[in-house]
């Protein structure tokens, strides 16, 4: 039996409720007005809240609801997880323990946030697509904005990671190897790699129908990051301080000579000294290069592009349930973050490097265990390519072929030409790269503060909430950060780039 008009509604938050707490809206408005990225049907693209099999209280479902909590925590992870990890023991020293610590712990409650409104959002409208949700609140300047912003920002992400993989894995394999810089060895040519990877593991990975599926990679990845985050804190117990860096005069028998240590001296073998008056951790520190980190980690839990992705795909998903995947993700890696930057810092105190795993290298260019951590961080980094991509093919078609059902032909022509186009820009113009600094600069603040925001202050109905209610002033307040953020973060890049410096670096 077909139920009638008034049984197919929708629910806000996805889930069956009291009728007195229920906001319906016809079928006929949804499929007129919403489309949806789904697999197998025109009707599934365009119904995301169908009545269940008894015809009386709906429920919130689409097609691609398949995705356990766990590997929608280990995909919204991985997210999150970037190469910017490696830097924050770099932020801490420019910032002392306890200042870097109140910024990460600021950060994470405001990420939080951030999903709540775009969740909020999304369970008062029925739309679970960030693009459609810039269509509902300014039309399809909004739409557009949103598609925009995601793709320019997962864009510069991806080419960020395979240009890490570019220049770092020749290093990880001659270094294992013993190989000579000068053998001109193919497998020793970054450019070569970088299209190897991208063609062996990447792009399979990207060619994923469903999201959920990338949920075991991802736990992979994060293991990775586990294996680094434990060698980070075992070295800090290897290293004392003041460390010995590796003589560059050594021979070769030198540098694989028994390194021996005592607890004044560290290490001695083919090792100069270092002094140690730099050796005592600080609580608070402000320098020239402490206003940089802000940004820094403002954005170091950019996961929104892929929020509502992995929202779509939960199984049995309801609004509290998909921020609840988020708080945990977002917890386990601001832990992760913290304890590297931690013991980061507790190692190498002032003289830590931008990129933590070069400072390991001054000491013992050879050590296995580091060798062994920077393959596991290549493949962390690899593993997340996939991920970044999947919200920036969403957007292509929902700009580009909005009414579309899936089409596999049209899938794997989108994943190809992104491939191609970022290994084209990582092999024969990593020199505009830094132009990407200032989109991410630009992109960034606007899905992960901005966007939000005023989506929520234009959906959420004004007899619902209005204008000068609390949720909206503080939507507005946030929205307002957000600005703050993009000039701190334009303005410390020009300065950059006016003065020939690179202050800045990587946070995503």
């Amino acid at each position: 039996m077909e139920p009638s008009r008034s049984e197919m509604c929708i629910l806000p938050n996805g889930k069956g409720q009291d009728l007195g707490e229920e906001m319906c809206m016809p079928m006929k408005t949804m499929m007129e007005e919403e489309q949806f990225d789904d697999p197998d049907s025109t009707l599934a693209e365009n119904i995301e809240f169908l009545p269940n099999s008894e015809g009386k209280k709906p429920r919130f479902t689409d097609f691609e609801g398949k995705t356990s909590f766990g590997m929608s925590v280990f995909n919204l992870g991985n997210a999150i997880m970037g190469s910017g990890i490696l830097g924050l023991a770099y932020a801490m020293a420019n910032t002392g323990i306890l200042l870097f610590l109140f910024l990460l712990t600021a950060v994470a409650g405001l990420s939080c946030y951030s999903i709540h409104l775009l969740l909020k959002s999304s369970g008062v409208v029925g739309i679970r697509s960030y693009e459609q949700l810039g269509f509902r609140a300014f039309g399809i300047t909004g739409k557009m904005a949103a598609g925009i912003a995601i793709t320019l920002q997962n864009i510069g992400a991806m080419s960020s990671y395979l240009y890490i993989v570019k220049s770092e894995f020749p290093l990880v394999l001659q270094a294992f190897l013993k190989a000579d810089t000068s053998s001109g060895q193919w497998y020793l040519n970054g450019n070569y790699l970088v299209v190897l990877v991208s063609l062996s593991v990447i792009l399979p990975l990207a060619l994923m129908k469903q999201l959920g599926y990338l949920g075991y990679t991802s736990g992979f990845s994060l293991s990775c990051m586990v294996f680094f985050l434990s060698a980070v804190i075992y070295k800090k117990f290897q290293i004392l301080c003041p460390f010995e860096e590796f003589s560059s005069n050594s021979t070769l028998a030198q540098a694989h000579s028994n390194v021996t240590l005592d607890h004044a001296h560290g290490y001695h073998n083919g090792h100069v000294m270092v002094d140690d008056s730099h050796c005592s951790p600080q609580m608070f520190t402000v320098n020239t290069h402490t206003a940089y980190t802000i940004p820094i980690l403002a954005f170091a839990f950019v996961c929104h592009p892929e929020v509502l992705p992995i929202y779509t795909e939960l199984r049995n998903p309801t609004q509290k349930k998909m921020q609840h995947i988020s708080n945990i993700s977002i917890l386990i890696m601001y832990t992760m973050y913290f304890l590297a930057a931690l013991f980061g810092y507790l190692t190498f105190y002032t003289k830590v490097e931008a990129e933590l795993l070069h400072t390991y290298s001054r000491i013992d260019p050879y050590d296995t265990l580091i060798l062994c951590v920077r393959l596991a961080v290549l493949t962390a980094v690899t593993l997340t390519v996939p991920i970044v991509l999947f919200p920036v093919r969403r957007a292509i078609q929902e700009m580009m072929f909005p009414n579309k059902t899936f089409n596999w032909i049209r899938h794997v022509i989108i994943a190809v030409i992104l491939l191609t186009f970022i290994n084209i820009l990582v092999i024969f113009a990593p020199n505009i790269l830094g132009i990407f600094g200032i989109i991410g600069a630009t992109s960034a603040p606007c899905l992960i503060f901005i966007f939000p925001a005023v989506f929520y202050i234009r959906i959420v109905p004004k007899d619902k909430e209005p204008m000068r209610s609390t949720p909206k002033i503080f939507a507005a307040c946030f929205a307002g950060l957000g600005m703050l953020f993009m000039i701190m973060s334009l303005s410390f890049i020009i300065i950059d780039w006016t003065t020939g410096s690179s202050s800045t670096m990587g946070g995503h």
